[in-house]
């Protein structure tokens, strides 16, 4: 009987899919979620659970170190394909599958570098196949790609859940929410926050962290070993001591350094970089922290990775103000489509870090049918239903308020615009600003009137290629992250979802560069 056969032909038949999102790659994101959805190929969340990683957009050069680590931090069997477009998606799944369930393949690939053969880094039309690595499997399992492990509320319930959600990243256990805990022990997979049992949605997977879910079923993928480390820290410079004389732990996990912290007391500083691959976090975006306990000293924000200067990257969210700055004529219904969409987006993606999938999946098939065209009437009461049971989660709001305040005085300060500056408060205030600015958007689908950008905002704010808004939301993440815990800092990211392919849009760079 051929066991590791059969083991590979159940792996490809449904197997666990990583997404790495680089900048430029939403509308190939979103294609590929649709298409998970429809094949019920569950999401990964780390690689530990993951067999299948597709890199979604262009080829962007600065960030291969991030995916090879990534890649070196699943286990076999697995397969590594890239989609640089839209329409890539469905042969690069495809073919993805077929690595998976060929036992020649994976023997080539846990073979020791040295053994295998073929080549390292071939490719295939829509994929690229990776069959042996710079280090034989598990040799330096250094934290998931600079901090690319599961999202923050996977793994300790959601809005009903025993926890508050915290950065998965980091296995930690008194990190969780702002110290508080959620009142009635209830996960959002068995019940939402307003006692009713989800219509119809399978996101189980919100256990222990032996059972990462994702927006899925994922099935027992083992523990999400190799995640706690979160990348080498000897090999980033600008890291204040990470070279010049540190000691690094057996494994590549550097050691602490010892530090005041704003008690006057003298504790560890673990530095812990989040991104660029972190799942539901603006892609290619890299923040780093200075912890000390789960309390966030000191923040760097890095520049999103930009393409070369013979590539193009469009700005998926701000097509319409793009093509309309540009003189192409655009509806005001087709501009307000896509602003609900990217907010239904950004919703979505807080409701998985905050621990609700069920209602991040609702939030996901909202977009994809207004991005599809889909009419008015055929769309509004699912979307008054969401934002009815969003809007009024009293357990979701609790578990949000005082998180990440910005007044509308401190928005304007820093430039930022749009939905942060109208909440004028915390990451409660500013999801149900989205909610209320899709709700307002609604009846304008169909506007036929031409679209004057100078009066309607693009999601994020007014849109100007001199100044992006996602950049005015990106200057106020040191600010607002310092002297936050870490499970809050990842809960005030997902509330201002900067977009980086707002700053290294062709439109942008050609500006930039004069």
């Amino acid at each position: 009987m051929d066991l590791t056969g059969l083991i590979l032909r159940v792996t490809a038949e449904r197997p666990h899919v990583l997404l790495a999102t680089v900048p430029g790659g939403a509308a190939v994101r979103l294609a590929a979620e649709r298409l998970l959805r429809a094949r019920d190929w569950p999401q990964a969340s780390t690689p530990a659970e993951a067999d299948l990683l597709l890199v979604a957009g262009p080829d962007l050069p600065e960030l291969r170190t991030a995916l090879e680590r990534l890649w070196r931090d699943m286990p076999a069997p697995r397969a590594r394909v890239h989609a640089r477009t839209p329409d890539e998606v469905e042969a690069a799944l495809d073919s993805g599958r077929a690595l998976l369930g060929s036992p020649a393949v994976q023997r080539e690939s846990a073979a020791p570098p040295g053994e295998a053969g073929g080549h390292r880094e071939g490719e295939h039309g829509a994929q690229e196949r990776h069959e042996g690595d710079d280090q034989a499997p598990g040799h330096d399992r250094d934290g998931g790609g600079e901090g690319e492990a599961g999202r923050a509320g996977d793994a300790h319930g959601g809005p009903d859940g025993e926890h508050a959600p915290h950065d998965a990243g980091q296995d930690t256990e008194a990190e969780h929410g702002d110290g508080r805990q959620a009142p009635n022990g209830q996960t959002p997979d068995s019940q939402d926050p307003d006692g009713q049992a989800p219509d119809g949605q399978d996101a189980d997977g919100h256990g222990d962290h032996g059972d990462h879910g994702g927006r899925g079923d994922h099935g027992d993928h083992g523990d999400h070993d190799g995640h706690g480390d979160h990348g080498d820290h000897g090999n980033h410079g600008g890291h204040g001591g990470h070279g010049g004389g540190q000691t690094d732990m057996p494994g590549g996990l550097p050691m602490a350094e010892p530090g005041a912290d704003r008690d006057g007391l003298t504790l560890d500083r673990l530095h812990l970089p989040l991104g660029p691959f972190l799942a539901d976090w603006p892609a290619g975006l890299t923040v780093r922290l200075v912890l000390q306990g789960d309390v966030v000293q000191r923040v760097d924000v890095h520049e999103p990775a930009r393409p070369p200067d013979d590539a193009a990257v469009e700005a998926f969210w701000v097509q319409p103000w793009l093509r309309s700055a540009s003189g192409e004529p655009v509806t005001v219904g087709e501009a307000v489509r896509r602003r609900a969409a990217a907010h239904l987006d950004s919703l979505g993606r807080l409701l998985a870090v905050a621990g609700w999938p069920a209602e991040a999946v609702r939030a996901g098939r909202l977009r994809d049918d207004l991005l599809s065209g889909a009419p008015r009437a055929a769309v509004a009461p699912r979307l008054e239903r969401l934002t009815r049971r969003v809007g009024r989660s009293r357990t979701l709001a609790w578990l949000t308020r005082g998180i990440g305040v910005v007044t509308a005085q401190k928005a304007r300060e820093a430039g930022a615009g749009g939905p942060a500056a109208r909440a004028d408060g915390d990451v409660t205030a500013r999801y149900r600003q989205w909610l209320a600015d899709i709700r307002h958007d609604l009846p304008r689908l169909e506007d036929p009137a031409p679209l004057d950008v100078a009066v309607e905002d693009s999601p994020r704010g007014s849109w100007s290629a001199e100044a992006p808004p996602s950049a005015a939301l990106i200057a106020l993440l040191p600010p607002l992250l310092e002297g936050a815990e870490l499970a809050a800092a990842r809960l005030v990211v997902a509330s201002l979802d900067p977009d980086p392919e707002e700053l290294v849009s062709r439109g942008v760079v050609e500006v930039a560069r004069g």
